[in-house]
């Protein structure tokens, strides 16, 4: 696969509402893209990096850097025959997961053009149909959250995520399941507890939830290994989770019940498929989380969820949720049963509105394969 260019872009998009959790309050989305050119094709891929570096060690202005002086230059002199040698290609860079997503998931969407097949369908998926849970921001108090899981509720959603943290915990899910005692429910601490808390943990396990996510450290698996023994609900692990080892190691330790797999903070498909395996072969399920994606991340979460373990709803919500003009068409939609129909045209599935794209860029750089003079 010959590289002809690689034009990273920075968009300014603003949120619907603000989404706020632990880490603070997201008004609007700094996202940038990778846009590959290769012989005739163009591949899009998105960095899910936030603002700042509070979800993880990376930012956007941080993968900025490191794509335009590293893994750009190293991924546009070589020729990869697929998406899955751009772990190899990039390797000399340790880390920075995130900004390699972003040109390594655009190389399989690539990729699955030139085949012309689908991307779900490269990736490996066997669904035709995702089922859709939704991610809830804190609210500024109870009653406005009550109104937000109604409407989220009446679209269809099959699982309804609340952020949680100190403060704000117990006695919102004591609300919430005094309303709407039959949803699937979970709750996102975001790191936000330690393990001093794990008697006020347990009282969660009265409000029959699907799973606590990131409770303690972000880094963590020994206690949160320590701290499953002592609940009856499920913890899922999300940003501990870097990789297949990682999975592994938290599988080991009995660390958790349940895995969410983010394509940003695993380093793109090929490292999200190898947890993915890693976790069928043991028997321990998992959902496709989300980051604020525009569209073009959206269109990736919903490939990867074909997969056959993510057999719980994920964060693949409605384009209209998070943005009042998404950057592709059709937009995300979700039906009234909570569900995704994917598409089955070649790449991604969602046709990229340059037109749009181009009218949002705040800064744009060229990265060209060097051309030899004899």
């Amino acid at each position: 696969m010959k590289i002809d260019a690689i034009y990273l872009r920075e968009l300014h998009l603003p949120l619907v509402r603000p989404f706020q959790t632990s880490f603070g309050t997201t008004r609007n989305r700094r996202i940038v893209l990778a846009e590959i050119h290769s012989e005739g094709l163009v591949g899009w891929g998105e960095c899910t990096a936030g603002e700042h570096p509070h979800f993880s060690e990376e930012s956007v202005d941080t993968c900025w850097q490191v794509i335009v002086d590293e893994l750009g230059p190293t991924l546009a002199g070589a020729s990869p025959e697929h998406g899955g040698e751009c772990p190899r290609i990039l390797a000399q860079v340790r880390g920075n997961r995130m900004a390699k997503a972003a040109l390594e998931n655009a190389i399989w969407d690539l990729e699955a053009q030139r085949k012309g097949i689908s991307l779900s369908q490269l990736l490996g998926g066997t669904r035709e149909i995702i089922p859709c849970g939704v991610s809830i921001g804190i609210q500024s108090s109870i009653p406005e959250l009550l109104d937000v899981i109604e409407r989220e509720v009446s679209a269809g959603y099959q699982r309804i995520k609340l952020k949680c943290k100190p403060g704000w915990d117990v006695n919102v899910l004591e609300r919430v399941r005094a309303k709407f005692p039959d949803i699937t429910l979970s709750v996102d601490a975001n790191s936000a507890y330690r393990l001093k808390d794990a008697d006020h943990l347990a009282t969660f396990d009265e409000f029959d939830l699907l799973m606590i996510e990131q409770p303690l450290w972000h880094d963590d698996f020994y206690y949160h290994s320590m701290l499953q023994k002592q609940l009856n609900t499920a913890i899922c692990l999300d940003e501990s989770i870097r990789n297949r080892r990682d999975a592994l190691a938290a599988i080991e330790m009995e660390s958790c019940r349940i895995i969410n797999i983010k394509l940003g903070r695993v380093g793109g498909f090929s490292e999200a498929i190898a947890v993915h395996n890693a976790t069928y072969e043991r028997g321990i399920p998992v959902w496709c989380g989300g980051m604020l994606e525009s569209g073009i991340g959206r269109s990736h979460n919903i490939a990867v969820s074909t997969l056959e373990n993510y057999v719980l709803p994920g964060d693949v919500s409605a384009s209209k949720r998070y943005w009042a003009e998404d950057i592709i068409e059709p937009e995300v939609t979700v039906s009234p049963k909570g569900e995704i129909v994917i598409p089955d045209t070649p790449g991604r599935g969602y046709e990229v509105r340059t037109d749009l794209v181009e009218r949002l860029t705040v800064r744009k750089h060229e990265i060209r394969t060097a051309v030899m003079v004899a």
